[in-house]
């Protein structure tokens, strides 16, 4: 695949892999799930879907090369434990091989938790692995959309491998989705995840849509996104120091003129791309479909896949201004949004995101105290 090369000009670095070792195979079987019955999805026909450790060590070897002296490798899926814990075993001891002198690695694992058991931990903990944990809440709302193939709900078993990581000492933060079952419940999540000990939370708005663009039943409003958002933020800034949410986190790295540490919020879509099980690379996980398909791992370099022209092409997604976007007061910590939230109801990049009324929503409640907490902490400047 070495046709498309963009030859002249800047190429933008890939700062990190989003690596799918068991592809979209999960041992779940969520009601809300992207993955699932994906017609897009280029390797729905294939049943078993395992990374080769031949293809893990051409990925190690070639990623630590190009990306010298911070690689960042972080596993999803699906449900990525579902490759096994000597895989990851493996996978550490091939950094080790092919790291240099004064090069950092970093790994992180998104999970259901359900096959987490000590002896996960002790390798989580012993490599000082960034661990997310999906939990929607209380046991009544987690269930109701988060459950396993025979239908029965997973927060007794995740609560478990909770309980386990917390006894272990691994360090891990909350990937809780947003949808019906929870969206109207902030308080109650809230006080539910501080009891818990939780000092690190990720919202993640749940938005699919019909073939005609009509929102799925599970799936929120901008509005009631917006507002579960800004009662939060109410919750949050009086312990801040206490917790974090990744939502406001970001926001304030974006005012402290910093690169957020979500993609949503970067002005083009270039920063990390995607490893499936086979080596495939693709711009986004939101985007594995073989129209945006990159590259292999096994056949191409690193470099080469940096300058495909289907990796700018996606990367200016982004850019596509929206006369809404280009009066906003919020424009520069926004960015137009996700593509996806444009992408997803009627199939175009030009819409506004989903989600837009929202965003404006958090950032009008957000945006003032982060600033003037920003200011009182560094007087001179950030980084100054």
């Amino acid at each position: 695949m070495g046709e498309g090369l963009v030859e002249n000009g800047p190429v933008p670095r890939i700062s990190s892999l989003l690596i799918k070792p068991a592809s979209a195979v999960c041992n779940l079987d969520c009601e809300y799930c992207f993955y699932l019955d994906r017609d897009a999805d280029p390797y729905s026909a294939l049943p078993g879907r395992r990374m080769t450790v031949e293809t893990l060590e051409r990925l190690v070897d070639t990623f630590l090369f190009y990306s010298y002296p911070n690689s960042v490798f972080a596993f999803q899926g699906g449900e990525p434990t579902l490759a096994g814990l000597p895989f990851f075993e493996k996978l550490v001891r091939l950094q080790q091989q092919y790291g240099r002198n004064g090069q950092a690695v970093s790994n992180a694992l998104q999970t259901n938790a359900v096959l987490i058991d000590k002896s996960w931990c002790d390798l989580f903990r012993e490599y000082n692995w960034l661990l997310g944990v999906s939990l929607d809440g209380p046991e009544e709302v987690n269930d109701l959309y988060r459950f396993n193939k025979e239908k029965r709900g997973t927060w007794k078993r995740v609560m478990q491998s909770v309980e386990l990581l917390k006894k272990e000492k691994v360090e891990f933060n909350i990937l809780c989705v947003l949808s019906q079952a929870n969206v109207h419940k902030p308080r109650e999540l809230y006080k539910f995840y501080r009891g818990l000990g939780i000092d690190n939370i990720q919202f993640i708005p749940l938005a699919e849509f019909a073939p005609d663009g009509t929102p799925l039943p599970f799936t929120i409003s901008a509005e009631e996104y917006g507002r579960f958002m800004c009662e939060i933020f109410d919750l949050w800034w009086p312990e801040r120091r206490k917790m974090r949410i990744r939502t406001f986190d970001n926001i304030a790295e974006a005012l402290a003129g910093q690169k957020p540490g979500t993609c949503t919020m970067h002005e083009t879509c270039d920063s990390y791309v995607v490893v499936e099980f086979n080596g495939d690379v693709y711009p986004c996980d939101f985007f594995v479909e073989s129209g945006w398909k990159l590259g292999n791992v096994n056949d191409d370099s690193w470099g080469e896949i940096a300058r495909r022209q289907r990796r700018y092409s996606f990367a200016a997604k982004k850019t596509i201004a929206h006369p809404e976007c280009q009066v906003c007061e919020f424009q520069s910590i926004c960015h137009g949004g996700c593509p996806k939230g444009r992408h997803g109801p009627h199939g175009r990049f030009e819409d506004l995101d989903y989600f837009c009324g929202a965003y404006k929503m958090y950032f009008a409640k957000s945006v003032g105290p982060l600033k003037k907490e920003i200011q009182r902490l560094y007087p001179t400047g950030v980084g100054r």
